[in-house]
């Protein structure tokens, strides 16, 4: 995404405002954790779906929600949302237009669910997660979606890009409000 954010910004011109890729990733921030979860590899395939100033969180959220439930055909009853915990209008929106069940939602705080690197464009984010089942969790009485056990993966990220961070922790609206997705491909190959 880093190499976007003049997009974000409206610093530069995108070639076209919806775009789409598919990125040789590899994993930095939380290489301690290859090798001790089945959900971290070293090196993955993030397919994403970019708005420059275009859709943003009613079609960004229906969209995935179709896509992996009419298209993919995953049952509801294991796909879990997260919110980033003051994002109420995702909230809302994945419950009373998407149609997702309360006890199916989760909120979370910026650790988890607010998405930026440095200063420059950033938002809160809603994650999709697939419950694996028992088997696979931690055994805790208070395992959950955000656990850091194998049983809720994590296989698609909305980050709603809709604030700049200054550098300074001051966050100010973005002009036009973007979408940034990233769907790692085999996460969702082992889910289906």
């Amino acid at each position: 995404m880093a190499p976007l954010k003049p997009y974000f910004t409206g610093e530069a011109i995108p070639p076209c405002n919806r775009v789409t890729t598919c990125q040789k990733c590899i994993r930095t921030p939380d290489i301690e954790r290859v090798g001790k979860t089945s959900r971290h590899g070293t090196y993955f395939e993030m397919l994403g779906n970019f708005s420059f100033g275009d859709y943003f969180k009613h079609e960004a959220t229906s969209w995935a929600w179709e896509f992996i439930t009419e298209w993919l055909h995953l049952p509801s009853e294991l796909l879990y949302v997260s919110v980033y915990e003051d994002d109420d209008e995702a909230f809302e929106i994945w419950t009373n237009e998407v149609g997702v069940k309360t006890d199916h939602m989760v909120r979370l705080g910026k650790e988890d669910n607010f998405w930026e690197i440095g200063s420059g464009p950033c938002g809160p984010c809603s994650e999709i997660y697939f419950d694996r089942g028992k088997e696979y969790g931690c055994n805790s009485p208070d395992c959950h979606v955000g656990c850091d056990c194998d049983r809720f993966v994590e296989f698609w990220n909305l980050v709603f890009t809709q604030f700049n961070n200054d550098g300074n922790g001051n966050y100010t609206q973005l002009e036009k409000k973007n979408i940034d997705t990233g769907m790692g491909l085999e996460r969702i190959a082992c889910i289906m």
